[in-house]
């Protein structure tokens, strides 16, 4: 009862019909009230994202709709780019089954304009939430924090990017903010997390910080514990390696060694300090990592194979969500279609959806550099 069809045209009108022509393929029997529509569109197609809705709503009789523009979309064994291109699924949830919900960029959670986060949790078990957020807002790791409390759920999604201002979709449209749909237990998922970096060093010690900036690590100057595990080639232009250099801080509690990455973003040689895009404390732990396209193809390999023994057999997989980083695709695999032909290769030919993201969403924490796929079973 899951269907999904991604395709490009010559312009946003034909990009949406062609996919609504092949999903109607697929699932010629149009909605009942119980089938909810994920849908994500280019940059390209953001002028009339809107546009693209309301075709796929009066084609398929579907009024729930939830997606977004993003830097890129997903689609089985295809990724699109900088062209006018649409991918859309239909999911099948028991009634009752799921809840959107949407607020403008200026507007503090508590005052969501469709559907109340209050009566989420009222869905019973862990509820699973597929969440949206603009990349430009400034609260969005408190809003991510107070959603997953509001709603005591697992998150996952992504941060987008584009200067429409409505480009977020949950039922109603927004101008950037938080958006997304709560799903119930009823609707089982499996869902995993793939890096894209490799630590490069063992794992040091923060022995004195400020907000963003290191000034020792392991009782030596943060940069020259950097230098060390990078190397005499990439410590002599740090600017230059820091595009692919990253600090990584290991998650607390984890019993798989998950990490989330963070840029470096400044140097002080004069000092020894370190500064990277996050706040850092005394004590906290901090590992330095690379990216590179083996790891990253090594990674997702992994974590599609062990998702895959997690179910009977393929037939058991109705649909599937991913969400990767805009920096992965054609930029970290070999040419474009290879990320997303390698789960289609592993996973093999199941309705997918998704987007490339400027940052990526798995729990309540925000990644960079990874994949995150959700499975619906």
């Amino acid at each position: 009862m899951f269907a999904s069809a991604s395709e490009s045209g010559r312009d946003w009108r034909n990009a949406i019909d062609r996919a609504l022509d092949k999903l109607l393929g697929e699932f010629p029997n149009a909605a009942p009230r119980t089938r909810l529509g994920f849908i994500y569109v280019t940059d390209c197609m953001a002028p009339n994202f809107k546009n693209a809705v309301e075709r796929a709503r009066e084609v398929t009789g579907i009024l729930d709709w939830v997606g977004a523009v993003g830097l890129g979309i997903c689609g089985t064994g295809a990724e699109y780019f900088e062209e006018f291109a649409a991918a859309l699924m239909i999911i099948n949830t028991p009634p009752g089954g799921y809840q959107l919900f949407e607020r403008a960029i200026d507007v503090r959670l508590p005052e969501v304009s469709s559907g109340s986060l209050d009566t989420l949790t009222g869905l019973g078990g862990v509820p699973f939430v597929v969440l949206h957020m603009d990349s430009r807002n400034k609260n969005l790791l408190e809003d991510m924090e107070t959603i997953s409390e509001m709603t005591e759920g697992y998150l996952v999604g992504g941060l987008t990017a584009s200067a429409q201002p409505d480009h977020q979709l949950a039922g109603g449209f927004t101008a950037g903010g938080v958006s997304g749909v709560v799903l119930s237990p009823e609707v089982p998922v499996l869902t995993a997390l793939s890096q894209g970096c490799e630590p490069i060093g063992d794992v040091h010690h923060v022995d004195k910080a400020a907000e963003n900036i290191i000034a020792e690590i392991d009782g030596r100057p943060a940069l020259e514990i950097l230098k060390a595990d990078v190397g005499e080639v990439l410590a002599r232009d740090l600017p230059r390696a820091a595009g692919y250099i990253h600090a990584a801080l290991p998650v607390a509690g984890s019993d798989t060694g998950d990490y989330v990455v963070r840029n470096l973003v400044g140097f002080d040689e004069e000092h020894g300090l370190v500064a990277i895009a996050a706040p850092v404390e005394t004590g906290d732990p901090i590992i330095f990592v690379s990216r590179n396209a083996s790891t990253a193809r090594n990674d997702l390999t992994v974590m599609l194979e062990k998702l895959k023994s997690r179910t009977a057999d393929n037939s058991q997989i109705n649909g599937a969500h991913y969400i990767s980083c805009f920096a992965r695709g054609p930029n970290m695999f070999d040419g474009q279609n290879a990320e997303l032909g390698l789960v289609h290769e592993i996973l093999g030919d199941i309705p997918l959806v998704g987007m490339y993201a400027n940052g990526e969403i798995s729990n309540d924490r925000l990644y960079s550099y990874t994949g995150v796929l959700t499975l619906f079973v």
